[in-house]
């Protein structure tokens, strides 16, 4: 008998706590779900499960002057500005940062308008990184919006429909656009003793994986959406207090098309300006470099940070050198009239934003060494991955070296000269 009083006395108390304990929120119903939980039935599902299903329905976002599968045109597609109703902090930071200049850079190569549309609008190329800055619906009037309308830069992290914090704050979702030919960062990351440590503590001791970093705790530190670099993507910046230095970045410069090849400025630099792919005064790099030294000495003390600071940029200089040569040597090729000027080129001179857009065998092998063997070398020597730094970085820029003096000397051969 008394077994079944505490019994009684037990569940009682069960029953107590179940009913103090708040029931979790459900979906707010939208009528929208009742079509789309048949024709994209894990959209729907994907949404509820998000946060955003408490308080928001679809026509937040999407409007509601679609009401039917006759009208399905009129659905509004988001864009930064809708996010911006919610997220202002964050959608601020983002428009400040360089994801948000993605589309600006693309149109500055001078080749990118002659890609076939669906690599480059069509997002199955180039695009599907870099058609990004999506500020407002006007934005979306744009020719190669009018070709393929979808995508939109805060799903590129918080894929949509789910628009998961938890998702966008692990290293996988910057995988997509940040790995691979011309800018490795996940290798480059996922192999170093940080990547590495973060990826094993996360299935061994995922209470404490921070003791490692990922992508966003240097690049968003604190959550900020802000996301900027020193060195930016070509690992240029101006002014160089190093003479030495100054010479190679002047040659690498000219092949950028940033200088003419008598050294003059030229409009290439204001949409250098524009993409903020580059700091252009010692100020701006010092302010950028300054908040990375900041996240690093929470770990590391200040002299291991400035020791690794200082040999990362010494490996952007020797690279620099190396490549500064191979420029040379094919501006040589250019000057004596054995590579033509092509349509369209603005000198008579290499120009390594046309990237595999060449027709010479030099030239497809001096692109290689600036997109890929001196990217990776630039790239690991920051994230501390010393077997990519070496092997499929500066080791692969001093092969590309002697090839294209071979070449040179071939082609000069031909020439007879």
């Amino acid at each position: 008998m008394r077994i079944f009083q505490w019994l009684n006395v037990v569940l009682s108390g069960v029953l107590l706590c179940l009913l103090l304990v708040p029931a979790p929120a459900s979906a707010v119903p939208s009528e929208c779900e009742n079509c789309h939980v048949k024709i994209s039935p894990a959209m729907v599902k994907d949404f509820n499960r998000g946060k955003m299903a408490k308080t928001l329905t679809c026509d937040v976002c999407h409007g509601s002057a679609h009401t039917s599968a006759a009208d399905a045109d009129k659905a509004q597609l988001p864009t930064i500005a809708t996010c911006r109703r919610c997220h202002p902090e964050q959608a601020t930071q983002y428009l400040d940062g360089k994801h948000a200049l993605g589309q600006i850079a693309l149109d500055a190569m001078p080749r990118t308008h002659q890609q076939p549309k669906a690599f480059m609008a069509g997002q199955k190329g180039c695009g599907g990184c870099h058609t990004l800055g999506l500020a407002d619906a006007e934005a979306r009037k744009s020719e190669n919006r009018q070709y393929y309308k979808y995508g939109m830069d805060c799903q590129n992290c918080h894929t949509r429909h789910a628009f998961s914090k938890a998702e966008a704050a692990e290293p996988e979702a910057c995988q997509t656009c940040h790995m691979g030919f011309d800018h490795p960062q996940w290798e480059m990351w996922s192999g170093s003793k940080h990547g590495v440590t973060y990826l094993m503590n996360r299935i061994i001791n995922p209470e404490n994986k921070d003791r490692a970093p990922r992508c966003q705790t240097c690049h968003m530190a604190e959550g900020n959406h802000r996301v900027m670099t020193p060195w930016g993507f070509l690992a240029v910046r101006l002014p160089e207090e190093d003479a030495e230095w100054m010479g190679y970045r002047t040659i690498i410069l000219k092949g950028l098309g940033v200088l003419d090849p008598a050294g003059n400025p030229t409009a290439r630099l204001d949409v250098v300006k524009a993409g903020k792919v580059a700091r252009l005064s010692k100020e701006e790099f010092d302010a950028e470099r300054a908040k990375y030294v900041a996240v690093c000495e929470q770990c590391h003390s200040p002299n291991f940070v400035a020791e690794n600071f200082k040999n990362a940029d010494q490996m952007v200089k020797e690279a620099d050198k190396v490549f500064s040569e191979a420029i040379a040597i094919v501006a040589g090729l250019y000057e004596e009239g054995i590579i033509k000027q092509k349509e369209g080129q603005p000198y008579a001179y290499p120009d390594l934003l046309t990237f595999y857009d060449v027709d010479t065998k030099i030239e497809e092998t001096l692109y290689e060494m600036f997109m890929d063997h001196r990217m990776k070398a630039f790239q690991a020597g920051f994230h501390m991955n010393p077997d990519y730094a070496t092997w499929y970085g500066f080791a692969k820029m001093q092969k590309d070296l002697v090839e294209i003096r071979e070449m040179a000397a071939d082609m000069r051969k031909k020439a007879g000269k």
